[in-house]
C-alpha cells in the first residue's frame, strides 16, 4: 500500500517553490501520494505564533534574503528575491488549486505554475486574469477561477487551516508524513531519509 503525505503550503511562499521539485522527486521514488493543502498563511501565523515577514526584526529579514540566496544555489533555481508583484494576497492562486482538485485535476503542475509565476515570471498570482490565462496554457478550464471563490473552495481552504494547526504546522512548506512534521523545504532530505528506512514517527 503506497504511503501519502500531506503537504501544507501557499503560493506566497518562496521556499515552498525552492523545494518543490525536490518534493515531487522525492514522492515520485517513494510512490508517495501528495494531498496538497494549500493554507492561508497570514492566519496560520496568527494562530501559532508567528510574524509576517514585515513584523519581524531587521536582522531575520536579512538572514532571510541570504538564505534564499544560498538555497537558490543548492537547488539550482532561478528565484525573484522580491518579485514586482509580491507580497499578494494568495487567497484566490491557492483556492485555485483546491479548484482543480475538486474538479478532478493532476494539480501537480498547477502548483508549480503559480510558483514559477509568482516568484520567476513576476507574474500577478492575485490577478484573476492572469490565473486564467495560466490554466489556458496548462489546458485547464478557465472556470476554476470563478469556482475558486465558491463556497466549497473557501470552506476547504478553512478546512486544511483547522487541520493544519491540528497536526502542528505552523509555516510552508510542511510535509506532515504518519503525523511526523517535517517543518520548511530543508527538511525534503530527512522526509526522504524517514520513507527510505521505514522508521516509525517521531513524536515530542
Amino acid at each position: 500500500m503506497s504511503r501519502s503525505v500531506d503537504y501544507y503550503f501557499s503560493i506566497h511562499s518562496p521556499w515552498a517553490f525552492l523545494g518543490y521539485a525536490a518534493f515531487l522527486d522525492v514522492a515520485r521514488r517513494h510512490g508517495l501520494r501528495i494531498n496538497f493543502r494549500p493554507v492561508q498563511l497570514g492566519e496560520l501565523f496568527a494562530e501559532t505564533g508567528g510574524l509576517p515577514l514585515a513584523r519581524r526584526h531587521p536582522a531575520r529579514q536579512r538572514y532571510r534574503l541570504v538564505e534564499l540566496k544560498r538555497w537558490r544555489d543548492v537547488r539550482g533555481i532561478e528565484l525573484h528575491l522580491a518579485p514586482v508583484h509580491w507580497p499578494f494576497d494568495p487567497g484566490l492562486a491557492d483556492r485555485l488549486i483546491i479548484a482543480a482538485q475538486i474538479a478532478g485535476h493532476d494539480v501537480a503542475p498547477l502548483v508549480g505554475r503559480l510558483g514559477a509565476g509568482a516568484w520567476q515570471r513576476q507574474e500577478n498570482m492575485a490577478d484573476p486574469a492572469t490565473l486564467a490565462l495560466t490554466l489556458a496554457e496548462l489546458g485547464l478550464p478557465a472556470g476554476l477561477v470563478e469556482a475558486a471563490d465558491s463556497d466549497k473552495a473557501r470552506t476547504i481552504y478553512q478546512t486544511n487551516h483547522a487541520d493544519a494547526v491540528e497536526a502542528d504546522v505552523f509555516g510552508s512548506p510542511s510535509y506532515v508524513l504518519d503525523g511526523e512534521v517535517f517543518w520548511g523545504q530543508d527538511r525534503i532530505e530527512l522526509l526522504d531519509a524517514a520513507l527510505s528506512s521505514g522508521r516509525a514517527p517521531l513524536t515530542p
